[in-house]
């Protein structure tokens, strides 16, 4: 039972620091482009930023184990429908936010074109990694 309340931690934590890394890289972003740097988002990508990037792709790489660990030790079949979802959700939010990664890097390359698409690739992905927490807490077995 042990293992089991360790993935539960280290699957929560990883959750907790995506969405936490996410929504700081946001606000950061909100407020420089606020105080009327319009390039702020060129600059989430350069060094002091790269820890955050680091720690969420780690995240975003871990969950899948985790996950699939602790279904496997709980004994729940694959096939319940908030395991498909999640899945598929986390596929979808995962893809978004590698592209997301993509699209800064080429802003921060070379500055110009839609920042709106931008914050709409990054939105959709916040509310995938929402939904799937939702899913994980709500459990309807």
């Amino acid at each position: 039972m042990e293992t089991l309340t360790t993935l539960k931690v280290a699957h929560v934590l990883a959750t907790v620091l995506l969405l936490v890394g996410a929504l700081g890289l946001a606000i950061w972003v909100w407020r420089t482009r606020r105080n009327g740097d319009a390039t702020a988002h060129t600059r989430t990508l350069q060094r002091p930023w790269a820890f955050v990037w680091l720690v969420m792709g780690l995240a975003l790489l871990s969950m899948p184990f985790t996950g699939w660990w602790m279904v496997h030790l709980v004994g729940w079949p694959l096939g319940q429908t908030w395991l498909l979802a999640s899945s598929v959700i986390y596929t979808v939010g995962a893809l978004a936010m590698f592209w997301l990664l993509v699209r800064l890097n080429r802003l921060r390359t070379a500055p110009g074109g839609n920042g709106k698409f931008t914050f709409a690739l990054a939105l959709f992905s916040f509310v995938c990694f929402i939904a799937i927490a939702g899913l994980m807490g709500a459990k309807p077995v």
